[in-house]
């Protein structure tokens, strides 16, 4: 699998980004997607995840201010985030997983390159 995350940048508090995740080597729109992040000197941590289905969940820390997306035919994952705080720096990660009890976990998978997000205060 190959999983390409882009469009990070440095935002101030309270603004806006949107990522993307282009994927490819599996059958996407089987997969749950989820997005990870790891801040500086932390554990890497799921964020957010869309099952096949459409369904999706979140981590406490960023519910109401991100939203998950997918466009299947793009085989590409959206997370769209917003009232973005300095505890939202990180570089994110897309991963892929054909079982969602699963897919929150970080352990025993192959990573692609994240994106670097920095949100000033």
């Amino acid at each position: 699998v190959q999983l390409q995350a882009s469009g990070g940048g440095l935002v101030q508090s309270g603004g806006s980004l949107t990522l993307s995740c282009v994927v490819s080597g599996i059958a996407f729109s089987s997969n749950v997607m989820t997005w990870y992040r790891q801040a500086p000197g932390k554990q890497r941590e799921w964020v957010a995840m869309i099952t096949s289905g459409g369904s999706t969940n979140f981590v406490d820390a960023v519910k109401g201010r991100f939203t998950v997306s997918r466009d299947n035919a793009k085989s590409t994952v959206y997370l769209q985030m917003n009232n973005l705080k300095p505890e939202d720096t990180a570089v994110y990660y897309c991963n892929a997983d054909l079982n969602p009890l699963r897919a929150r976990f970080v352990g025993g998978r192959s990573w692609g390159q994240g994106t670097q997000v920095t949100v000033s205060s």
